[in-house]
């Protein structure tokens, strides 16, 4: 094994407190609402953290440093519109969401919200929106492993088989044990490790290639082009990229973040500082990959590993320029980001498949210790399915998060966003919007129109459908009323 034993030492450490906090939150969790959302009992800061770090999986230190190795700062503008994104998700949905869900069957997940929202007694909105959660995130979850895989194939020398397997054991051992808690504070910690790595990071590659004079010389002398905001970039790959902060409105398990915080008021806090968290860490992502251009080429003995697998910068430069134990803290920065992910996503799979599928059409009677143990089962399912998807050793995380991103945006963003701000959406308005979103983004990708990422399209053609199909129908009297109370709580609270 290629590995220092204070890496190694470093990284059980940390799965063990990770672990830990697990059984912790175990001792908290009593019914299926304490597992799908801890209660409703989270602060403002763990609200802030726990939905930054939820979003930013392994691909926050691998795929976007590696696409800024690579091409530059024209790949700088999926951050831009993340950041916008973001912002907006915090400003138009959180609140409102936390307050519709409560009044709205105190509903704890998604399917569950969009069925009491529109008072669907067919249950088919509950059935599609689920089965869109279980397409999507099952990929997204195989993103994730992937991942995982990277990091110990590369820092253990492991082979990619037995990197896969122990890459998702902790996430699925603390998600299986403490559920949305255990997430929640798991990713408060892990949050906490990301901004510390790239923060830390950029700065010392800085000193390691002479300081900002010479470290732009030597970006420059590579390639005077990194320094082009629109190098190789379209109208359409620009706004493509942006399009990414489309998906904000869209993400199950950001939004179960929102669904969880203790109160309306928390929102207001906690946005400004996951906005604070979520700039300091895709500045210094963008930085880590932007200056590793300049140590590479200046030191072209050690850049091998890089030009096989670009999305290894942030791993390399971590091994190379910090003693060892401190390495091990950096490099468990990205296991910490594909585990915070990948728990959430695990958690909202196993919730929509015992909430929206067996409590719902099987066991209408279960008890609440039974549902739990549902929930914990349904986690190794799902985890096994996505480490099946993973196998394949040249997938590439930011393809497989592309793509489930698109779909969730496409086909759940902007029913979230209406549902919470327009009194007059109509179920089958929900119903097409879904359906439309989650078609397009299939049909789009698979032929590849236009050169346009995905969401774009989807995001607008289910808006669409919204409007329309909800304007040939009229809400009942109990969804006006159950909106207007909402809405008059968030006002009063916000």
């Amino acid at each position: 094994m290629s590995v220092s034993n204070p890496t190694l030492i470093t990284f059980v450490i940390y799965i063990a407190a990770m672990v830990l906090i697990g059984f912790m939150a175990y001792r908290s969790t009593n019914n299926l609402s304490d597992y799908i959302l801890g209660g409703r009992s989270l602060g403002s800061v763990v609200t802030a953290l726990s939905a930054g770090a939820s979003d930013m999986s392994g691909w926050l230190l691998m795929g976007l440093p590696g696409a800024i190795y690579m091409s530059g700062l024209s790949e700088s503008w999926i951050a831009i519109g993340l950041i916008v994104g973001a912002y907006l998700n915090w400003l138009f949905v959180a609140g409102r969401l936390r307050v519709q869900t409560e009044h709205n069957g105190d509903a704890l997940t998604l399917p569950d919200y969009f069925s009491s929202r529109f008072e669907d007694k067919s249950g088919l909105l509950r059935i599609i929106s689920a089965v869109v959660i279980l397409v999507f995130f099952t990929i997204y979850c195989a993103s994730g492993i992937v991942a995982g895989a990277r990091l110990f194939e590369s820092t253990f020398g492991m082979s990619y088989e037995t990197a896969l397997w122990a890459g998702a054991a902790a996430t699925i051992a603390y998600t299986f044990v403490g559920g949305f808690l255990a997430v929640s504070w798991t990713d408060t910690v892990q949050a906490t490790l990301m901004i510390f790595a790239l923060l830390l990071t950029p700065i010392i590659v800085l000193l390691a290639t002479g300081g900002i004079d010479t470290t732009f010389l030597a970006i420059e002398a590579q390639d005077p082009s990194n320094f082009d905001m629109l190098k190789n970039t379209t109208f359409i790959g620009i706004i493509s990229l942006m399009g990414w902060g489309l998906g904000y409105f869209g993400q199950p398990h950001i939004l179960a973040r929102f669904m969880a915080a203790d109160s309306v008021k928390s929102i207001a806090n906690a946005r400004r500082i996951s906005m604070t968290w979520m700039i300091l860490c895709l500045g210094g992502t963008v930085a880590v990959g932007f200056f590793g251009i300049a140590y590479f080429s200046a030191n072209p003995a050690v850049a091998m590993p890089v030009s096989e697998n670009h999305e290894r910068v942030f791993i390399e430069l971590a091994k190379i320029l910090f003693n060892p134990w401190v390495a091990g803290v950096l490099l468990s920065a990205i296991l910490a980001a594909v585990m915070s992910t990948l728990s959430c996503q695990l958690l909202v799979c196993s919730s929509a498949l015992t909430e929206d599928f067996y409590k719902t059409f099987l066991r209408k009677s279960a008890s609440q210790v039974e549902l739990v143990w549902v929930g914990r089962a349904m986690v190794l399912l799902v985890a096994l399915i996505a480490i099946a998807m993973a196998a394949n050793p040249e997938n590439r995380v930011l393809g497989l998060v592309s793509y489930a991103w698109a779909g969730f945006g496409a086909a759940f963003g902007p029913v979230v966003l209406i549902s919470v701000i327009w009194k007059d959406m109509t179920r089958n308005g929900a119903l097409a919007g879904i359906l439309v979103g989650a078609i397009t983004v299939i049909v789009w990708k698979h032929f590849e129109l236009l050169g346009l990422y995905e969401i774009i399209p989807g995001f607008i053609f289910a808006s669409l459908a919204i409007y329309i199909v909800s304007k040939l129908g009229t809400p009942t009297h109990g969804m006006l009323q159950r909106f207007a109370a909402a809405e008059a709580d968030f006002r009063l609270n916000k």
